[in-house]
């Protein structure tokens, strides 16, 4: 099993990326959050510049906000710095769309924006759809080598459901996943695989990644140390501002865990609060980057433990080698900003299932 990293990108992610390199994990995802961070290529051309041997992937995309022969020539530009180390990661839109208060694309826009962006990508002349009608474009002078479109840049799509995952397949890319829990990566895991079977796929050639976040635990460390918070609090914040968000203004009682049901109608209180014309605005601020003032009191060592992958050591090493030899082949690790110096942490965990050959 390979590691990676996810980072909110910034213009210092090159660092903690140095640094798994230096430890040797595998790939290093930026995540493109354009009203929360810098520029996911402006992040990974620093990276690009400042490694030698790490994988970089954008972690990922939106169509809607950005268009083909724009991304195209960041992934080409990329690949002149860092040839063959690229990869393109994209998705429907959850952060990059929810800050501007959107909700995701069709499933028949993301796959036509990939075939258009690979086309690209492999020199092709390709009929490129831009404001409703389609464009024939390509690269007009990449001879000159200011781009460089000879080495592949694989894709990976971000596919949080069944009909994304079997579009997922249908494209014939690497899986993303992400979630808090073993049984839910799982469950996502054998639905990925008979996605796979159903596009005439081999499963076990298909990547799956799984992004995560969470802290590793000295033992004896409670679930809710200003240091687990800290670290794995972002996630389950996200998981509320989504329920919230998304679901009916009714209780969540009967449908959910009692401790995630009192802390949605907890987090449900502090969000009537918002603007009710633009509640997006506070919703997501921060997110998946640091907890708010406001959340803080909402982070119970129930919601750490069971939606998050928050433990000690050894028992990390127990559930991430079971979900590899369920067919996970890549963990993604998220660094929150602030606490990079994590990764020292799960570098032992990797070690650990290095050990055990997983």
């Amino acid at each position: 099993m390979d590691f990676a990293v996810a980072l909110a990108t910034s213009t210092e992610s090159w660092r903690p990326v140095g640094r798994a390199e230096a430890l040797g994990f595998h790939r290093a995802w930026f995540y493109d959050t354009q009203l929360l961070n810098p520029d996911v290529f402006v992040g990974m051309a620093l990276a690009a510049e400042r490694t030698e041997r790490i994988r970089l992937g954008t972690g990922v995309l939106i169509p809607s906000n950005r268009i083909a022969p724009v991304a195209a020539n960041g992934f080409a530009t990329l690949n002149r710095l860092a040839p063959g180390r690229i990869d393109f990661g994209v998705g429907t839109g959850f952060t990059g769309r929810r800050t501007m208060g959107m909700g995701a694309i069709r499933l028949a826009e993301l796959e036509r924006y990939v075939l258009e962006v690979q086309g690209l990508l492999a020199g092709e002349t390709v009929d490129v759809v831009i404001e409703g009608a389609p464009r024939r474009m390509r690269f007009l002078n990449p001879e000159l080598g200011l781009i460089h479109l000879g080495d592949p840049v694989p894709l990976h799509v971000s596919a949080m459901g069944p009909k994304s995952r079997r579009s997922a397949a249908k494209l014939g890319g690497g899986w993303l996943n992400f979630t808090g829990s073993d049984a839910g990566a799982l469950r996502d895991l054998e639905d990925w695989r008979a996605a796979c079977v159903e596009a005439g796929r081999d499963p076990d050639a298909a990547e799956a990644t799984l992004f995560l976040l969470g802290a590793v635990l000295e033992p004896g460390e409670p679930f809710d140390a200003p240091r687990a918070v800290a670290q794995a609090g972002p996630y389950v914040a996200v998981m509320l501002h989504n329920l919230v968000e998304t679901s009916a203004a009714g209780s969540l009682h009967g449908h959910v865990p009692d401790f995630l049901a009192d802390a949605v109608e907890a987090y449900r209180k502090i969000h009537a609060g918002y603007d009710p014309e633009a509640p997006w605005l506070e919703n997501h601020r921060g997110h998946l980057m640091f907890l708010r003032e406001e959340e803080l009191g909402l982070m119970t060592p129930e919601l750490i433990r069971h939606f998050t992958f928050t433990d000690t050591r050894d028992r990390l090493v127990e559930r991430l080698g079971a979900l590899g030899e369920a067919g996970y082949g890549e963990i993604a690790v998220q660094l929150v900003h602030g606490h990079e110096d994590a990764i020292e942490d799960w570098s032992k965990v990797a070690a650990g299932l290095d050990a055990l050959g997983a």
